[in-house]
């Protein structure tokens, strides 16, 4: 397994005291979904599905279909950043390095067949096997096994002790289970067969697939998780590739609900309009820069490999963006600088680079700049190859990248030589090695600042960047079993600085969230909540 090994080592040496507080808490009784007489509803999207296998996907379009279809063990109520048990009667440590899992008796698959234990273990033996480059496999860095002593008791076997994230993990994009008798083991099982099967066991089957045109769904009457009926039976989800027809069919009430993503303008222009109303939502989400280790300038596979010039490069990026100018010109406030790797609202959240980098407030930095790359031996001009996704994180993408590409070159520093993928391709070019230098953004998993560290940070990080630091490993290890509430945020706090003084990535903006809906929609104020998740079940019309 490709993250066995790594794992066992960083576990070792790894100890606290035993977190004796168990999550024995009992779900709603999934009665069947309720008969409401709400309307079908229409939601449209410029987000993108790579694909309904949980265990080949990281993204959020993809986790945004997941969410409605598969069950998990642990999930968040409406309402609620925390995490309880959702197909579970309940969840706790019965030892230090042993979680168990009674699941509710009598579950079922839309397709006939019983979910027992035996589809957890194969849910979560398989996103290890498969380890995907684009799957949530890392977050299972310190599961070590699955025993099920029978069909409703799940036995998860830590490495390391007193896991404070693990409970979490198990509600993220790593979690959702999957029906054994319709998914591969060693490979990922396409969307059609996963369709075919009817594996669904969520609030909603899906009726109807057209990658990223269509998806029809359906309440499912099984359904006996925490968040209860859906609200809705019949929902339909819009793909569009231009957030200007998303905004035109929203105002002239072609669709319902419109949620990820309107340009900030768009949403600027709706906010006046009384046929629609605009929903915000508390936001975890931030926007940053990713350095290829190997193949940025002067990185360890290039002609001239030189880690002290990579690292004044990166530096000078650093020194070079004005976050504010994003902020203000291109997304009219809809998000804000982000000088932190964990964003404002979170325990531990620092501003590690607002004083390491540009003059030290926030503004940028020419002259340190010029001195850092100098002092590093770096005279010529960097060209830098910096790539951004024009379809996944919104329309005004390509104004934030240009903007990038203007601050970087005003300083007399850079040639930026800028380019631009669909979605579907960049997913898979980015983890490649195809991209020096790239634009991401992060949807968060679970509301605890270890989602905004160890996905990134782990020496096998999702980021696949080459980047690995072993005393910033043990440190991610080390918080996330560290009882103690002030310990575990000093232990954030000295993460965030010494990554910050790295660079593997650049944090540039945080941002919340925006749903526009027709008027007589209700629900969105309960699903945009701070789990991050967008449910459609909580949606209803007329």
């Amino acid at each position: 397994m490709a993250f066995e090994s790594t794992r066992r080592g960083r576990a070792i040496g790894v100890t606290a005291g035993f977190a004796a507080a168990a999550l024995v808490l009992a779900g709603c009784s999934g009665s069947p979904a309720a008969e409401t007489g709400s309307a079908p509803i229409t939601i449209g999207t410029t987000d993108k599905v790579t694909t309904l296998d949980p265990a080949g996907s990281y993204d959020n379009g993809s986790f945004a279909v997941q969410n409605q279809v598969f069950p998990f063990l642990m999930n968040t109520p409406y309402g609620s950043p925390d995490v309880e048990p959702d197909i579970a009667v309940s969840a706790e440590f019965t030892s230090p390095t042993q979680y168990t899992v009674t699941l509710k008796p009598d579950l079922v698959w839309a397709n006939g067949n019983d979910l027992t234990s035996s589809d957890v273990k194969f849910s979560f033996d398989r996103q290890k096997s498969i380890a995907a480059d684009n799957g949530p496999s890392s977050l299972l860095y310190n599961l070590d096994s699955v025993e099920t002593p029978d069909d409703t008791t799940v036995v998860f076997n830590l490495l390391a002790p007193d896991d404070q994230i693990f409970p979490q993990i198990l509600s993220s994009p790593a979690g959702p289970i999957v029906d054994e008798e319709s998914f591969s083991a060693d490979a990922l099982t396409s969307d059609d067969d996963i369709v075919k099967a009817e594996a669904f066991a969520g609030q909603y089957v899906i009726t109807s697939y057209n990658f990223n045109t269509l998806i029809g769904y359906k309440a499912n009457p099984d359904y006996a998780g925490l968040l209860g009926p859906a609200k809705t039976d019949v929902v339909n989800v819009k793909y569009y590739a231009d957030s200007s027809n998303l905004k035109l069919d929203v105002q002239e009430g072609e669709i319902d609900v419109a949620f990820r993503s309107l340009s900030a303008t768009d949403i600027d222009d709706l906010r006046g309009n009384d046929g629609v109303k605009v929903i915000d939502g508390p936001g975890g989400e931030i926007r940053y820069i990713t350095f290829n280790f190997d193949t940025q300038p002067f990185g360890a596979t290039t002609a001239e490999a030189d880690a002290t010039k990579a690292l004044a490069v990166r530096q000078a990026v650093a020194d070079l963006v004005d976050r504010d100018e994003i902020a203000d010109q291109v997304y009219k406030g809809t998000y804000t600088p982000l000088y932190s790797y964990v964003p404002a609202g979170l325990t531990g959240a620092n501003e590690a680079l607002l004083g390491l980098y540009g003059d030290g407030n926030g503004a940028p930095d020419a002259d340190k700049a010029k001195a850092t790359l100098t002092a590093a031996g770096v005279t010529d001009k960097v060209v830098l190859n910096l790539q951004y996704s024009n379809d996944h994180y919104g329309p005004s993408s390509g104004d934030e990248y240009a903007l990038i590409k203007d601050q970087l070159e005003s300083s007399g520093l850079f040639t930026v030589n800028l380019q631009t993928t669909e979605w579907v391709q960049y997913s898979k070019d980015r983890s490649s090695d195809v991209y020096p230098a790239y634009q991401l953004g992060w949807f968060p998993d679970y509301s605890d600042a270890d989602n905004y560290l160890t996905p990134f940070f782990l020496t096998e990080n999702f980021l696949k960047n080459h980047y690995a630091d072993q005393e910033v490993n043990d440190l991610i290890l080390e918080q996330a079993v560290t009882v103690d509430t002030d310990a575990r945020t000093a232990l954030i706090e000295e993460i965030q600085d010494k990554v910050a003084a790295q660079l593997s990535t650049v944090p540039l903006l945080q941002g919340a969230q925006v749903a526009v809906t027709g008027t007589t929609v209700t629900g969105a104020e309960d699903t945009l909540d701070a789990s991050f998740k967008f449910r459609y079940a909580a949606l209803a019309k007329g």
